[in-house]
């Protein structure tokens, strides 16, 4: 498939406007794995996430067709839960929580996780020192992985959760 991705930028007060469409996105992406309660959770996550007055939220559009969607948030100063799993934590301390990523099958290997991903067009966290954590399953292809992040450690943040990896990269992703 062939196309041209428009991202669009969102904020906190934006949560209203798109919820809908992030829950919607995330299950047509897990459609298959729905019965599972952690996946039932998701509207949780969102609400968690994007009531921070600091949410950022992007969304890839082909045409009026949803691609999918990024979000995150700045780390409060000393939340930085991730620096305990890592053998070398990095010196900076200004941390992007890079949250989701998910993009629908029919747009995978097509561009648009790296144009949302954070920094250049994608998520706006381009202060300099920022590091993109994320949380990816350690096994397999991943949204995460694709834009040259590499695994530095293991977590899982709830016990019905899958085991991810920790993802820690200078930002802008390059």
């Amino acid at each position: 498939m062939t196309s041209t991705v428009r991202l669009r930028h969102y904020g906190h007060n934006d949560l209203p406007k798109i919820r809908q469409t992030l829950l919607d996105v995330h299950d047509d992406v897990y459609a298959a794995k729905m019965e599972e309660e952690f996946n039932q959770r998701f509207p949780w996550f969102v609400d968690r996430w994007g009531g921070r007055p600091d949410f950022s939220c992007v969304i890839g559009y082909d045409g009026d067709e949803v691609v999918g969607f990024a979000y995150g948030a700045p780390a409060a100063e000393g939340g930085e839960w991730w620096r305990e799993k890592l053998e070398a934590a990095p010196e900076r301390t200004a941390t992007f929580h890079f949250s989701e990523l998910m993009v629908r099958v029919p747009w995978r290997k097509t561009g648009p996780r790296r144009a949302a991903a954070p920094g250049a067009d994608g998520l706006p966290c381009r202060r300099p020192g920022r590091a993109a954590r994320g949380r990816d399953a350690p096994e397999g292809p991943s949204p995460v992985r694709v834009l040259g992040v590499s695994e530095a450690g293991e977590d899982q943040p709830f016990p019905d959760s899958p085991v991810y990896a920790v993802m820690v990269a200078d930002l802008p992703l390059s």
